[in-house]
């Protein structure tokens, strides 16, 4: 360590680690677009010069990998030689290292000090819109990744601080929404210099040599907590398979599989056997899939850990190309969630019987990603409410599943605020209220939620995909499945029940609603505490009688008031026990 002590170098890391953060607040106070401001569906970070992830800063916890993928394609394609101080380069594609959809829009910045790369500031969000061929961009029913909008192929759009004015001419001539685009990327562009500007301060302040010492400690202590957390979990060999069933394109099902290894030093993710890339845009690419890998194995081994690539260093994916985890171009990749949440189930549920403390039930995963849009009568201008839908989690160990949380990949991101829909937006939120229908257990699944959407414009149209359609939240030891996720609209007296809807034309009057599925229950319903049940029906989540018929608890009502008979609960559940 030099001439530094331990204590400065962890204050440098704690510096680095707070300028990622920095980094993050700052594009999310002066973007323009709700679904940064609001939903939080970016993430921030910086890298050492050669790419490996410092820190990281996340609304979207699926953009865990994407961070350190993305600059390493920019060392791979310009070098450390065709990088200037001032340099911005933007990125999207799915197949070379940025790893989801080209929405998510990456941009990456070399922070030099005195000639010298000493680290990257790098940032990635979602673009409300760019461009292809469907409004709010990504489509559920593309067939290719050309019909999904523009796409970046690791592009300078700033040489040496300046503005390349063709990128951004051809950005403002290939979007329904230039200036909240282009605003978007100033906010982003300019956070990371935000980011640069903290860099530099620690380096002036303590010194080259002791930043990156403290950044060499950083990965050490990583990987040495990781280590730590591995001999904790049960070593094997574990496997679970599924299927994602969104009927995007009318592809039903598509089978997936993983295979777990975990010994002491290493966690090892196999998903050979799984399904092959689909003409729909459910695929992910091998970078998703790396990404998905990380947000899995992170809140396995411990959650808390601070993000950094010697925290990852155990991890390994074995992906062969041309799987559903591992489209090639030119396969659509645009609703890439619905893989990369699958393959994260897959891990959970092949290792939830052998970790209860650590894993739950299966939840309602799908983010059951959603565009209204149209042309708004007022301005005669392009809207675009783009979200995720929260739902149920799965009942754990020793408590309920959570209610009305947003699915595993997208993580501390958020719904679109009621007051904010209905004043950015032609439409009035009529209902906003749980799904009673959850899986039953010793502890019961989450409730989902339910979310109606009255058209108030002249047109619209619904662009909406969700698996678990089909196949419920998995329950553990004794639990019972969750419920489905769909959505349904109510138009002309008829209601249209589906999975997946795509480019679904509205009128003024319809309504969408939006049911997101349950948790998975945990243990068996009959061991339930009583007073737990007692509580839910006073909470009107369940009634007297699946109180009595699920759960073996007889509830009288004395003086208008609701209590537990206990002796004749005993009987029946001594009655249930036996049969």
């Amino acid at each position: 360590m030099g001439n530094v002590d331990r204590f400065t170098l962890e204050n440098i890391g704690d510096g680095l680690i707070a300028a990622a953060e920095e980094m993050f607040i700052s594009w999310g106070r002066t973007s323009q677009s709700p679904i940064i401001y609001e939903v939080l569906d970016y993430a921030a970070g910086l890298t050492d010069a050669n790419g490996d992830l410092i820190a990281q800063a996340n609304g979207v916890t699926g953009f865990l990998g994407t961070i350190t993928y993305s600059v390493k394609s920019v060392i791979e394609k310009f070098g450390y030689d065709g990088l200037k101080p001032g340099d911005i380069i933007l990125t999207n594609d799915p197949y070379n290292g940025s790893g989801t959809h080209l929405c998510d829009v990456s941009a990456v910045m070399p922070i030099f000090y005195k000639g010298e790369i000493i680290a990257f500031a790098a940032n990635k969000g979602h673009w409300n819109e760019i461009g292809g061929k469907s409004l709010g961009s990504w489509s559920t029913n593309s067939t290719e990744i050309y019909q999904e909008g523009l796409q970046f192929p690791i592009i300078k759009v700033y040489e040496e601080g300046k503005l390349n004015e063709a990128i951004k001419d051809m950005i403002e001539a290939n979007v329904r929404t230039p200036e909240m685009t282009l605003g978007d990327l100033y906010a982003q562009t300019a956070s990371l210099r935000v980011a640069e500007r903290r860099v530099l301060e620690l380096v002036e302040r303590y010194g080259r040599d002791a930043v990156l010492e403290s950044i060499r400690l950083m990965m050490e202590n990583g990987e040495k907590l990781a280590k730590q957390e591995l001999k904790k979990l049960p070593h094997g060999t574990f496997e679970a398979d599924g299927y994602i069933d969104t009927e995007s394109n009318g592809i039903e099902d598509v089978y997936v599989k993983a295979k777990v290894t975990i010994t002491d030093d290493s966690f090892i993710i196999d998903l050979t056997g799984s399904g092959s890339q689909v003409p729909a845009p459910i695929n992910c690419t091998k970078y998703g899939a790396y990404s998905a890998a990380r947000v899995v194995y992170r809140a396995i081994v411990c959650p808390h850990a601070e993000a950094n690539e010697g925290f990852y260093k155990p991890l390994k994916v074995i992906v062969p190309d041309g799987t559903v985890f591992s489209a090639v171009r030119p396969a659509p990749v645009s609703c890439n969630w619905e893989a990369f949440s699958h393959l994260t189930d897959l891990v959970a549920k092949a290792l939830a019987p052998h970790a209860p403390d650590r894993i739950t039930a299966g939840h309602f995963l799908s983010i059951i990603g959603t565009i209204v849009g149209g042309i708004d009568d007022r301005t005669k201008e392009p809207f675009v409410l783009c979200e995720p839908q929260a739902g149920g989690w799965g009942a754990g160990i020793n408590k309920d599943g959570e209610n009305g949380l947003v699915a595993i990949d997208d993580g501390e991101t958020y719904n679109m605020p009621v007051e904010v829909a209905e004043t950015r937006y032609p439409i009035l939120v009529e209902q906003y209220s749980f799904n009673l229908a959850s899986g039953d257990g010793k502890y019961r699944g989450g409730f989902g939620l339910i979310r109606d959407y009255r058209i108030l414009n002249s047109n619209a149209e619904l662009t909406t995909i969700a698996s678990r359609y089909r196949y419920l939240p998995w329950g553990v030891n004794g639990g019972s499945p969750g419920s489905n996720n769909k959505v349904q609209v109510f138009t002309n007296g008829d209601i249209v029940e589906r999975a997946t809807f795509s480019n679904f034309p509205l009128k003024k009057n319809d309504l969408v609603r939006f049911i997101s599925g349950g948790g998975g229950g945990y243990g068996n319903p009959i061991e339930r505490d009583p007073m737990m049940v007692l509580e839910d029906v006073k909470n009107e989540y369940i009634t007297p009688e699946k109180a009595l018929k699920v759960y073996g608890v007889v509830i009288e009502e004395k003086e208008g008031a609701l209590s537990v008979n206990m002796d004749e609960t005993q009987k029946l559940r001594q009655k249930m026990k036996a049969v």
